[in-house]
C-alpha cells in the first residue's frame, strides 16, 4: 500500500481503523511476505448473522438466480470476456462457490477474435435467463447480431451443450409453466410474449403477442415468474430514473397490471461517479454528480423464494468504474406486489441486513481466488480472456510456475490479442504483477493494464535502445518512460474505486516501489459495458510476432475486504458528529437535539444492532419516526441497524420503522424518517463516530 493510499484511508476511516487494517495486512507468515493471504478478499458476510451489499465487490451484471432444492444458482453477463456465463451456487444467497462456465468460447468470426481491426467490446454474451426444468438447467442468452443462444446441462458443473435459436429475443426471460409449456418474454419498452417450441429452437407460430407499449413503463431486462397462480414480470427502466417496474396478470397473455416501481433510488448513498461525455477520443471526463439521486441505483434483477419461505430480491447497480455490482434485498409483499425493502420503507434496501434463514449456518465462502502464482495445470476461474484467445500463443507448461504470453502484432493494448483479465475488486485494491522480461523482443510491450475506456497500461517496452518501464494514459495519449536495467520487474496499480483514482508504481526487487506518473481517473462507460479489468498483456507494436513475457505471480491486495470497515464499538462510549459538520447528536434538557455531540454508550442488541444509552435512558423511535429518550430495558424501539455507507460514514436504521435516523439540517430536529442516505449528504443521515475517551 502506498503512502498516498494510507492518507486516503486515514481521511475516510480514521487513524485507528487504518492502523488495524495495516496491522492485519502485515501480520502474515514469512512465506507470505509481499503477498496477500488468499482469504483476504471481499465478503458480504459480516460473521454476525448479517450481510452487507454488494454480494461481490466485483462486477456481476444482469444477474439471474433460481433455486433448485436447497441450492441457489446464479449466472450473469460476461460480454466479450471468455470463458463466459459463470455458474455459481449457494445455500444462503450470501456465500457463493464457483461451479463452471457454461460458454467456454464464443467464436463467430473475426470480431470475436480481435482480427481485421474488429472487436465485440460491449457485445458478446449479455442478459442471460437461467432456468431449471425436468432435470435440466438452461441458460438463454443474447449475442449481438446473432440469434438467441441456449446452453443446457443436467449437472451445473457441466458439460454444457449449446444450440442457437432461429431468432434473437432481446433481454428474454423464460418461464416453464405448470402444464410443461415454455414461454418467453422479451423486448425493450415494447415487450412481447410467445410460446417456445418443444426443442427450444423457435417460437410457436401464431403465439406472439405484444404485452406492453413504450408508454407503459416496463423497460427491459425481464424476469418472468408464476407465483401462486399469477404471472409476474419484473423489469428495469431508466426512463425517469433507474427503477424496477413489475407487472402481474391471471393469464400468461394478460391483460397485465403495471406497478411502476417495486424498487427505486437505492444506491446506498453512493455518488454517481466519473462519466465520459462521449465514448470516444478526445476523451472528456465529466466529474462526479452528487445531485443525481439514482445514478447508482439497484435496477435489474428478480426474486427468489427460499426453503424457509422467505422472499428475496436480487438486482444490479451501476457502481461507477468498478462496474455493475450485485445487491441482495429482503422482499415485502404488499397489496400483492413483491416490493424490495422492509415494511414502512418499501422500495428501499438496507445495505446491511439479516442473512436469509437456513437450516444450518453456512461457512464464509468467496467464489474466486484472485491471487495466482500460475503453478496449477490450468488457469484459475477468476481469469477470462479479452475476446477469443490464440491457444498456442500462451502456456502454463513452457515454463512451469509462470504464465507465458507470446507477443502477437497489435496497434495498441485495445486490440492486443491474448490479454488475460480479471474483474477489478473494490472498494480499494492493488494488483501487483511479477514479470520476467528476458524473453521480450524489439517492439514488444508487456505488463499490467487497467482495461477500460479510456485505459491505462504499465508495462515494459523493448526497443533497439533497450528496456524501459512505460506508463501509457489513453485519456491524454501521453506515455511516461523510465529506463530499466533488470530482467525482473514488479508492476503495481493502487486503485481506489470510491475516489475512482489509480496510481502506478514499479520495483526491481519486489520491496521498494517507485511511483511513475500521476493520478489516473477511472470512469464508468458503456462501450465495454464493463467496469475496470486488471489485465496481463504482451503484444508487438511493429506488426510482427515478437518474443514472450513470463508472468510469475499476480497478487491483489485488499485493505478493505468487509462491508464494515470499522468494528462496531459495543460497550464503548462514542460521539456521533454529523457528516461535514461540527455539531451532531446530543442530549439537551433530557431530549435528543442537534448540538455539540454528547456521549452515548453502545449496547449490543445482536445481529449487528445497537442501542444508544445516555445515562440510564436509551434513544427510542416510535412508528411515526419520533425520537426520544426512554428509561428501562432496551428493545426493538431502541434498536438501530448499524450500517456504513460505501464511503464509510455511519447510518442508523431504526428497527421500529425501518427508517434512518437523521438530524434535519434545516430545523435541527432529530427524527427517524429517512428512506436512506442521499448521495450529496444533504439530508442529515450520515454520521462520523469517534471514541469519546479519545476526544
Amino acid at each position: 500500500m502506498t503512502k498516498l493510499t494510507h492518507l486516503h484511508l486515514a481521511a475516510r476511516l480514521g487513524r485507528a481503523a487504518v492502523c488495524a487494517i495495516l496491522l492485519a495486512a502485515v501480520a502474515l507468515p514469512p512465506a507470505m511476505a509481499g503477498r496477500q493471504a488468499p482469504a483476504r478478499t471481499w465478503t458480504a458476510d459480516n460473521g454476525n448473522g448479517t450481510f452487507t451489499n454488494p454480494l461481490f465487490y466485483d462486477e456481476f451484471s444482469d444477474p439471474d438466480l433460481i433455486r433448485v432444492g436447497d441450492w441457489f444458482y446464479l449466472t450473469g453477463t460476461t460480454m466479450h470476456a471468455m470463458p463466459g456465463l459463470p455458474v455459481l451456487r449457494s445455500k444462503d444467497l450470501v456465500n457463493w462457490e464457483f461451479l463452471s462456465y457454461a460458454a467456454p468460447k464464443l467464436d463467430f468470426g473475426p470480431a470475436f477474435r480481435l482480427e481485421d481491426g474488429k472487436g465485440i467490446y460491449g457485445q458478446g454474451i449479455w442478459a442471460p435467463s437461467l432456468r431449471f426444468h425436468n432435470g435440466t438447467f438452461y441458460i438463454f442468452t443474447n449475442i449481438n447480431r446473432r440469434a438467441t443462444q441456449v446452453y443446457s446441462a443436467t449437472d451445473p458443473r457441466g458439460p454444457w451443450k449449446h444450440h442457437e435459436m432461429r431468432r434473437g429475443l432481446h433481454d428474454l426471460s423464460v418461464l416453464f409453466d405448470d402444464d410443461g409449456k415454455a414461454y418467453a418474454v422479451w423486448g425493450h419498452q415494447t415487450m412481447q410474449v410467445a410460446q417456445l417450441n418443444d426443442d427450444l429452437t423457435d417460437i410457436v407460430p401464431g403465439t406472439e403477442k405484444t404485452l406492453f407499449d413504450k408508454d407503459q413503463g416496463m423497460g427491459e431486462g425481464a424476469h418472468f415468474y408464476k407465483i401462486d397462480g399469477k404471472y409476474f414480470i419484473l423489469s428495469a427502466n431508466y426512463a425517469g430514473g433507474f427503477r424496477m417496474p413489475a407487472a402481474r396478470a391471471d393469464h400468461v397473455y394478460g391483460p397485465y397490471e403495471v406497478n411502476q416501481a417495486i424498487s427505486k433510488d437505492e444506491g446506498f448513498g453512493m455518488v454517481r461517479g466519473h462519466r465520459l461525455k462521449e465514448n470516444k477520443p478526445p476523451f472528456v471526463i465529466e466529474p462526479p454528480n452528487p445531485a443525481s439521486k439514482d445514478g447508482t441505483s439497484l435496477h435489474q434483477g428478480g426474486i427468489v423464494l427460499t426453503p424457509a419461505g422467505e422472499w428475496w430480491g436480487f438486482s444490479m447497480m451501476d457502481y461507477n468504474s468498478v462496474g455493475r455490482l450485485l445487491g441482495l434485498s429482503p422482499v415485502t409483499w404488499s397489496d400483492g406486489w413483491p416490493y424490495f425493502g422492509l415494511p414502512g420503507n418499501l422500495g428501499r434496501t438496507p445495505r446491511t441486513w439479516i442473512k436469509p434463514k437456513t437450516v444450518a449456518a453456512q461457512p464464509i465462502r468467496m467464489p474466486y481466488e484472485r491471487n495466482d502464482d500460475f503453478s496449477g495445470a490450468a488457469l484459475k476461474p477468476i481469469w477470462q480472456w479479452n475476446h477469443v484467445p490464440v491457444d498456442n500463443k500462451w502456456s502454463l507448461a513452457q515454463r512451469p510456475g509462470f504464465l507465458r504470453l507470446h507477443a502477437l502484432p497489435a496497434t495498441s493494448f485495445w486490440d492486443a490479442r491474448n490479454s488475460l483479465t480479471q474483474r477489478a475488486i473494490g472498494p480499494v485494491s492493488s494488483p501487483t504483477v511479477a514479470l520476467d522480461v528476458a524473453g521480450l523482443k524489439e517492439g514488444d510491450s508487456a505488463g499490467l493494464g487497467l482495461l477500460n475506456l479510456p485505459y491505462a497500461t504499465l508495462g515494459v517496452e523493448k526497443t533497439a535502445g533497450g528496456l524501459s518501464v512505460a506508463l501509457f494514459d489513453q485519456a491524454s495519449g501521453q506515455t511516461t518512460r523510465v529506463p530499466l536495467d533488470a530482467r525482473r520487474v514488479w508492476l503495481r496499480a493502487d486503485c481506489d474505486f470510491l475516489r475512482e483514482q489509480a496510481r502506478f508504481s514499479y520495483s526491481v526487487d519486489g520491496k521498494h516501489f517507485v511511483a511513475i506518473g500521476g493520478e489516473w481517473t477511472m470512469v464508468f462507460q458503456l462501450t465495454t459495458f464493463q467496469g475496470v479489468r486488471y489485465a496481463l498483456f504482451n503484444y508487438n507494436r511493429d506488426g510482427v510476432e515478437g518474443g514472450y513475457a513470463d508472468f510469475d505471480s499476480v497478487d491483489i491486495a485488499e485493505p478493505m475486504p468487509r462491508g464494515l470497515t470499522r468494528a462496531i464499538p459495543f460497550g464503548k462510549a462514542i460521539r456521533l458528529t454529523s457528516y461535514k459538520a461540527e455539531t451532531g447528536l446530543a442530549v439537551t434538557g433530557g431530549k435528543p437535539a442537534a448540538a455539540v455531540p454528547t456521549t452515548f454508550k453502545v449496547k449490543d442488541m445482536g445481529l449487528g444492532r445497537v442501542a444508544l444509552a445516555s445515562g440510564a435512558s436509551y434513544l427510542a423511535v416510535d412508528k411515526e419516526g419520533g425520537v426520544s429518550l426512554r428509561p428501562g430495558k432496551p428493545g426493538a424501539a431502541h434498536s438501530f441497524q448499524w450500517i456504513e455507507t460505501p464511503t464509510g460514514e455511519l447510518v442508523l436504521m431504526s428497527i421500529a420503522n425501518n427508517r434512518f435516523l437523521r438530524i434535519d439540517p434545516r430545523t435541527g430536529v432529530v427524527i427517524a424518517d429517512s428512506p436512506g442516505p442521499l448521495p450529496d449528504g444533504s439530508d442529515g443521515v450520515r454520521f462520523v463516530w469517534s471514541h469519546a475517551e479519545k476526544n
